[in-house]
């Protein structure tokens, strides 16, 4: 086989490391992009934090090895656009001014004192589990040492949401086998302390079934003058599956009441908890930091980014000042490698500000008729409507309005939240899926509770109004907004 040379011509896209870095900030959430900011200054030590002080060492690279320093132009986002688009005469952004400038706008963060109130505020403490807050409660009872050692056994076994899931007479014999339990301990013992645990609180814990559940509580909560108590405990004992099934002719047949003293024992049912152990339990509260705020001024819509998202970052003054043009040592070169990385996330981070900003700002522009009148004005818009307007790539969007959020005078809402498919309308319009949504739940809303609409009904209603949506698209969205059917809806007026 005869050797040969050959030229090609081509393109390839090289994913350098400054923009690697630069796409992986861009998709951090708040709370993952503070970790990432203090890493990598507790590992760059030409990197800190501006508290406000020296201005002239945020922008000094004067013997800094500026041939070392990034090429090209970094405060361009990922997809190489860094030019503001114009046209926007509605929305008002605060100028940032990271052009000449290396500090990053923000407020306090890194290494500095919090508020003592802060940090009594930020401090996790170990909520009490379901079983922690029994094994307490049985602390403060008297019980004999063999009935206590059962109440323990009977607190091991619930399941998280309170329920006593296992046979009696089976937990018995696997808990005496297993040497928990003495042998001769007897079923109707069990019984009784099972009994003490469904008092505690929070009542009906330790129930085995629902009926069983809702019956301790209507005992242990509701005084015996309440009205329709006794009419409520006949139910939860005897005909819960009836109720379950909204038969209520039935129900006032067997039980021969009228509506309104069946009605009255409902409410009292449905003011019980079907699950009392989820009530305590060790599930931590997620907070949400919205990383852009919007509000309305002199009638115009203001976006501007959080400042306390991030801390106001600068390089070094001093460590720059050491780097010598002209030292090859391995020191030199280290601070040099050092300086470049710096200076690179800074400019990454500037990137990520503005390319949030400037995608929150679209999205601000396209959905005004959402902040002035709600969900039912919420308009049609997808990525690429976004991306189009920036000269950015879909997936860059995408990055941007994941677990971003944003601060309305109507609340804090996901980037994504204002992004849904549309549905035509009579006179060739588009209605977005959100509004829909928003005037389903308000038709069902205002419904009549004894004669709930059909999925059928509503999309009759809509179709009135000039949406035209098929029965299972109304099904759909009511699904998603987490609505039961008609016939689960149904209550007694």
């Amino acid at each position: 086989m005869k050797q040969s040379l050959q030229l090609k011509l081509g393109q390839q896209l090289t994913m350098t490391p400054q923009l690697q870095q630069a796409i992986r900030l861009l998709q951090l959430a708040s709370i993952e992009l503070q970790n990432e900011i203090q890493t990598v200054l507790e590992s760059n030590p030409l990197l800190e934090v501006d508290e406000g002080g020296d201005e002239a060492g945020a922008a000094d690279d004067g013997e800094a090895g500026a041939a070392e320093a990034a090429a090209g132009d970094p405060a361009a986002g990922p997809d190489g656009d860094g030019a503001e688009a114009g046209g926007e005469a509605v929305i008002d952004t605060a100028d940032a001014g990271w052009e000449n400038d290396w500090s990053l706008p923000g407020g306090a963060g890194g290494g500095e004192e919090l508020p003592d109130k802060e940090i009594y505020e930020r401090q996790d403490f170990n909520e009490t589990s379901l079983k922690d807050h029994l094994r307490w409660q049985l602390n403060l009872t008297t019980l004999s040492d063999r009935d206590r050692q059962i109440a323990e056994a009977l607190i091991d076994a619930l399941a998280d949401d309170g329920y006593l899931r296992e046979d009696l007479a089976e937990l018995r014999a696997s808990l005496t086998e297993s040497g928990a339990l003495p042998e001769d301990v007897e079923l109707d013992e069990m019984e009784a302390v099972l009994h003490r645990l469904q008092r505690l609180d929070p009542a009906g814990v330790a129930a085995r079934d629902l009926g069983e559940c809702l019956r301790v509580q209507l005992l242990e909560t509701c005084p015996p003058q309440t009205p329709g108590r006794a009419l409520a405990l006949e139910i939860v004992e005897r005909h819960l599956a009836l109720l379950a099934a909204h038969d209520y002719p039935r129900l006032k047949r067997v039980l021969g009441v009228d509506e309104a003293a069946l009605a009255e024992a409902e409410r009292l049912i449905r003011s019980l908890h079907p699950r009392p152990g989820t009530l305590i339990g060790s599930s931590r509260t997620e907070y949400i930091v919205p990383d852009v705020f919007v509000s309305k001024r002199h009638g115009v819509w203001h976006v501007e980014l959080n400042p306390e998202l991030a801390p106001r970052l600068r390089i070094n003054s001093y460590y720059a000042g050491l780097i010598r043009r002209n030292d090859r040592s391995a020191d030199n070169h280290y601070l040099r490698n050092q300086l470049q990385e710096a200076r690179w996330f800074i400019k990454s981070l500037h990137s990520r500000n503005e390319t949030i900003l400037r995608v929150a700002k679209v999205i601000v522009e396209r959905q005004q008729a959402f902040l002035e009148y709600g969900e039912e004005a919420m308009k049609p818009l997808v990525l690429r409507d976004v991306a189009e307007a920036l000269g950015m790539h879909e997936s860059t969007i995408s990055r941007v309005t994941t677990q971003k959020y944003m601060h309305t005078p109507r609340g804090i809402f996901e980037f994504k939240y204002f992004f849904s498919s549309h549905v035509s309308t009579a006179d060739g319009g588009e209605c977005s899926a959100t509004a829909i949504r928003a005037m389903i739940r308000k038709l069902i809303g205002a419904e009549d509770p004894a004669r709930p609409l059909s999925d059928s009904q509503i999309a009759d209603v809509l179709a009135e109004q000039g949406i035209k949506v098929a029965r299972r698209t109304v099904a759909k969205y009511r699904e998603s907004l987490g609505i039961p059917a008609s016939n689960e809806r149904r209550r007694l007026a």
